[in-house]
């Protein structure tokens, strides 16, 4: 007898999503081998950059090689490291990420804890504030991924705010609320809403006016705000990226109980293009959350290798700075050339300021008896 996670179709492997992936395994497309096979379309990776990376190590031999200005770190890197992870790294981690937000928030790197990717830190973070039977309410369309990382191993359900392309998929008060009630009557206990933003898989930026409206609906329902901004770094058109945390001090909320219940999901596997080095984190002021996910961080820990060159890599203000400027540009260009491209097939995409993805209106392709 096995347990009923190995016996159950918990996983989501059943889903559209990941059937879209087996099939994509079955009969990848190479434009000279299987020019009539599958195009993945359902990761998004960033190799726009890679060259700026291998640049940057090629010039930085110590980093590779595992030294510090000549002298062997290997036996440091070796040995037992504890969960707490690189103070080094940490350092400028913070620094990383309040760069991409302008300079206007700041980061703690002790409220910072280190996991083997956002996948991790994500069901790490919902571990930490969900119970089996508790609910997260977060707006559509979302990253279906979620429906694994989040309710497989915790029990927790997700409930959708339902937005419309009528609007542009904004987040309103009537949305929160309806999803809300929808909740209460399914006997589910809403612990927090999930934002992505930027958003996956629309590839936009919230503006001030939904995030005051969650930071309203969050306070008012003494629930969690949780923020995937593992995006953040890929705004390349105004609105400019409002991060969560930016937005509550914005409101002038950070002495109130709302400010222990804000967290927020980040990586590099997006912005920096590197998802196989397995860098995620939460960000929490909440020093319970901290201590409890900084525990749990052990089943997913970041190399001690990994830490020590991507320290290095990320210690250089001016590379930050260049790196960001580049791949924002690259980003933005690849965009538009899709955006053409589907125009010229006479598909219509949905605007666009962030992320690697285009939201495509495919209404025009379906027969008239289609309902959408």
């Amino acid at each position: 007898m096995l347990s009923s996670k190995a016996m159950l179709d918990g996983h989501g492997e059943e889903s559209p999503y990941f059937q879209g992936w087996k099939e994509y395994e079955k009969n990848p497309y190479d434009d000279v081998q299987n020019p009539t096979g599958i195009i993945q379309m359902g990761l998004a990776e960033n190799q726009l950059s890679l060259d700026l990376l291998k640049t940057w190590i090629e010039n930085n031999q110590d980093a590779t090689r595992l030294t510090n200005n000549g002298e062997s770190m290997f036996q440091d890197l070796a040995l037992f490291q504890d969960y707490h992870g690189f103070p080094a790294f940490k350092n400028v981690l913070v620094e990383f990420m309040a760069e991409i937000r302008g300079n206007k928030a700041s980061f703690d790197p002790r409220n910072l804890v280190l996991m083997a990717g956002a996948t991790t830190a994500s069901e790490t973070l919902t571990f930490c504030i969900a119970e089996h039977g508790d609910a997260f309410l977060l707006p559509t369309p979302y990253y279906p991924g979620y429906d694994r990382d989040l309710k497989w191993r915790t029990g927790v359900e997700l409930v959708p705010i339902h937005c419309s392309s009528s609007n542009g998929f904004k987040v309103t008060k009537l949305a929160l609320e309806e999803a809300y009630e929808h909740a209460k009557k399914l006997s589910l206990n809403v612990k927090g809403v999930l934002i992505t933003n930027p958003s996956n898989p629309l590839g936009t930026t919230m503006s001030h006016v939904e995030l005051d409206e969650l930071i309203t609906f969050a306070v008012a329902k003494k629930i969690h705000l949780i923020s995937d901004e593992i995006f953040s770094g890929t705004v390349f058109e105004n609105p400019s990226f409002i991060s969560i945390i930016e937005a509550v001090i914005n409101r002038k909320l950070e002495k109130t109980d709302l400010w222990s219940r804000v967290h927020i999901v980040y990586s590099l596997s997006k912005d920096l293009g590197i998802p196989g080095f397995r860098v995620g984190m939460i960000y929490s002021n909440n020093e319970r959350v901290v201590s409890t996910a900084t525990k749990m961080s052990s089943y997913g820990l970041i190399s001690s290798q990994t830490q020590y060159l991507l320290s290095k890599l990320l210690s250089g203000k001016e590379f930050r700075e260049n790196y960001l400027k580049e791949n924002r540009n690259r980003v933005k260009e690849r965009r538009e050339m899709m955006v053409v491209g589907l125009g010229e097939a006479g598909i219509s995409c949905f605007k666009g300021n962030a992320g690697l993805f285009c939201w495509v209106d495919l209404r025009n392709l379906l027969s008239s008896n289609k309902s959408i």
